[in-house]
């Protein structure tokens, strides 16, 4: 009989392929700003809610009795239709509703889905690194092995190493994992950077996985999907997100767009994730999606000038700052304040200033590479930026 409060046999309850993952930074850095009452720049969502009336949407569909039952397993057809035309309208890329489109429990479950449909234990990832933490973790559940190609910070900005990215690729490379804007760094690649990374896939033979839910937050240059890269449309999946460019990141709505043939392979491992999800909500984000383009210019400048504000405070604070060209993130050198550590400086930072931030280290394999690099989000209100700002100031002085 297995004694009270002890695990049944000899292995670790938690699968050994998750074992390196714990609580997530943000979850601990979060609850740190509640405990000690901090302004927090560290997760990325915003303090206000999007527009009024996407959320009347939402409210009129549950009234209308559309999505409180299970939704079709792909997403209601008005919503892979208002992707479909999104993607037309913006990219010219012409898609399928009803086979290249697949609505997803926000971009974490397809970045998941994804991942665990394309690989099978053995093959090589490539990932940008620093990465969303979760890329790990899914890799990581498919029975995959990253291979992280580093970005690194030259000029004001991170960049990327074509020739390093090239060196990254063996014969047991399935895909690449891309994410542009990029998070944390507010890299945008440029086309030539990515017609290079095309180039390299279609040359290879390899599988394209794109994260782009930072799409309409780019301050500087502009997005370009991979997948209007010539032999890119039929192997690239690519990924977007409602939460991110509507202020609505607790209704989880996201998909996934791609040739069928991979439409249906991530489907095939969706399916048994969350099957369905957020029904009321995926009718209005179909008709956020159809907004006039002023909302997403507003959108944009709105960011661009709090990404201003957070900037200047943080340089005025002592900060190397690294100038984002897209995302809410800015990812900023600690070491002109005399610290080396990002873990112990943000673990510290409220107690000194009232501030929560994110250590950039925990975006990295390679950790001694992220250990100076720390991250703020400037997607709150001005009030509160400016607040921050003002906290802030006092490591200048210290």
């Amino acid at each position: 009989m297995t004694a009270p409060g002890r695990a049944p046999g000899p292995r670790p309850l938690l699968n050994r392929r998750l074992a390196e993952f714990g609580t997530t930074i943000f979850a601990e850095m979060s609850a740190l700003a509640v405990r000690t009452g901090s302004i927090n720049l560290g997760q990325g969502f915003p303090d206000t809610d999007g527009p009024e009336e996407v959320r009347e949407a939402a409210v009129r569909a549950l009234r209308d009795g559309r999505g409180n039952q299970y939704p079709p397993g792909p997403g209601v057809p008005e919503l892979r239709t208002a992707i479909a035309a999104h993607q037309r309208d913006r990219y010219g890329l012409g898609l399928d509703p009803d086979t290249e489109v697949l609505v997803t429990a926000g971009a974490t479950e397809a970045i998941a889905a994804s991942l665990l449909a394309l690989v099978e234990p053995g093959d090589e990832v490539i990932a940008l690194e620093p990465y969303y933490d979760s890329y790990a973790a899914c890799i990581a559940m498919a029975g995959g092995t990253r291979v992280p190609v580093t970005l690194r910070p030259r000029d004001g900005a991170y960049v990327l190493d074509l020739d390093e990215l090239r060196d990254a690729v063996t014969d047991r490379t399935r895909v690449i994992l891309l994410n542009t804007p990029h998070n944390p760094t507010g890299t945008v690649l440029t086309r030539a950077e990515l017609a290079a990374v095309a180039e390299l896939a279609v040359e290879r033979d390899l599988l394209v996985v794109t994260d782009e839910v930072y799409e309409h937050l780019v301050f500087d240059g502009e997005h370009t999907p991979i997948a209007t890269f010539p032999g890119m449309r039929e192997r690239t999946v690519t990924i977007g997100s409602a939460g991110k460019t509507f202020s609505f990141t607790g209704w989880k709505v996201g998909w996934v767009t791609a040739a069928a043939p991979l439409v249906t392979a991530v489907r095939s491992a969706k399916q048994f994730l969350t099957y369905v999800s957020s029904g009321p909500f995926q009718y209005a984000v179909a008709e956020a999606l159809a907004l006039p383009p002023a909302y997403f210019d507003g959108l944009r400048e709105d960011l661009r000038a709090k990404r201003d504000l957070l900037g200047s405070g943080l340089a005025a604070a002592g900060f190397e700052v690294y100038r984002p060209a897209g995302t809410y993130f800015v990812t900023t050198d600690i070491r002109p304040l005399g610290e080396p550590d990002g873990f112990a400086f943000c673990r510290a930072l409220p107690e000194r200033c009232g501030v929560v931030a994110i250590p950039n280290a925990v975006f990295y394999d390679h950790r001694e590479a992220g250990a100076p690099f720390v991250r703020f989000a400037f997607c709150k209100r001005v009030d509160v930026l400016e607040e921050a700002v003002s906290r802030l100031k006092g490591l200048a002085a210290t």
